[in-house]
């Protein structure tokens, strides 16, 4: 049996288990929050944004975000039938209903025309997913959104080192959220940051943080409404230290291993891969090979194809419409097609270039019959 090759696992040096160290022997009392701060402080800074609240996950990020914005029972939020559950989720936890529309062919991210067309009085807000780290058209989406009164949020939580038009990922909508999950290109174990330039959101956010307690609240143990607990651990946020002192290190590494799928894939007829058009910068946390229809290769041929060189590849999302719990939303026919025919490639930051090429000639074998 061949050495197994994992799709991803974090990139950990003595640098954050040093910091870890600490946090876990000195990070208590008045200090319990040191390495918090001094996350989202990196952060924000990274961004270029005005806050940054870590939070123990992107999809708690997002849930808070789209509380502190009001919506709620009735409402509607679109976001594309491409995405993980993630995204969703927190739309129906408060209540609301998902609108799921259709992808674009060539980025695999929400399509501007099919977000105009699904617009409503009921319409809330919408969730712009950086999918993969490709980006989303968002001069579109703001000009839509601002034309309409409706709040665009960044779903960045596949996207960090991603720039569009100079701008990094998760600066430019109304709030954005990104991941740190394991198999993501920065972690703290599990985790995610919501981050704004709005400071009004930014306060009711930080409020709903801490069981609705309100900063500045003289009064002990006195919230103010019925918040959550989704704040990140001090613990946590010491690794993220350590990433973070790592950032450009981790983002180039990423868009390396892209790099040399690039090279020896995109040569092979019928295969595609991530695009990064003009004025773009993506930050390759997921390298994605998509087959086309004439070359007859399916996700079930690709998984059993890399299964059997005992290489742990991973499916391109389901459409959210294909699950049980959407099952009553209509069916898109790019999001559903293209999931049928696309596998996401290992692509961890210890990875051998000896690796990626078994990860090719797998591909090179199917496309070649």
């Amino acid at each position: 049996m061949k050495p197994r090759i994992p799709y991803v696992k974090p990139s950990i040096t003595e640098l954050e288990v040093g910091y870890a160290t600490d946090a876990a022997r000195n990070g208590w009392g008045e200090h319990c929050y040191d390495y918090l701060l001094r996350f989202e402080a990196a952060f924000k800074s990274h961004l270029g944004v005005r806050h940054a609240i870590a939070t123990s996950s992107c999809t708690g990020a997002l849930h808070m975000g789209l509380a502190a914005l009001g919506i709620g029972p009735g409402d509607e939020v679109i976001l594309a039938d491409t995405n993980w559950i993630a995204t969703a989720a927190p739309i129906v936890y408060l209540g609301a209903k998902p609108v799921l529309v259709d992808i674009r062919a060539d980025s695999w991210c929400l399509a501007p025309e099919r977000v105009e067309a699904a617009i409503t009085s009921r319409t809330r807000a919408i969730v712009a997913v950086h999918l993969y780290g490709n980006l989303c058209d968002m001069d579109t989406l703001m000009e839509i959104g601002q034309r309409h009164g409706v709040p665009v949020i960044e779903d960045a939580a596949e996207a960090l080192g991603s720039r569009y038009r100079d701008k990094p990922a998760g600066s430019m909508g109304r709030f954005a959220c990104f991941s740190f999950h394991g198999s993501k290109t920065i972690t703290t174990g599990e985790g995610g940051m919501l981050v704004t330039d709005d400071d009004s959101l930014y306060e009711t956010v930080l409020t709903l943080s801490n069981h609705g307690r309100k900063r500045g609240e003289q009064r002990q143990f006195w919230p103010e409404r019925i918040g959550f607990k989704y704040r990140m651990s001090n613990l946590q946020a010491a690794i993220g230290c350590g990433q973070m002192e790592r950032i450009a290190e981790l983002v180039r590494r990423k868009r390396d291993i892209l790099h040399h799928y690039r090279q020896h894939l995109e040569v092979i007829p019928g295969i595609s891969m991530n695009p990064e058009p003009p004025a773009t910068i993506i930050g390759a946390w997921m390298p994605t090979a998509v087959c086309a229809t004439t070359t007859g290769v399916t996700r079930e041929r690709l998984l059993a194809a890399f299964a059997a060189e005992n290489i742990d590849a991973r499916v391109f999302f389901y459409p959210l419409s294909g699950l049980p719990m959407f099952s009553d939303h209509p069916r898109q026919p790019l999001a559903s097609d293209i999931a049928s025919r696309a596998i996401n490639l290992p692509s961890y930051h210890d990875m051998e270039p000896a690796d990626q090429d078994r990860v090719i000639a797998v591909l090179r074998g199917l496309l070649n019959g």
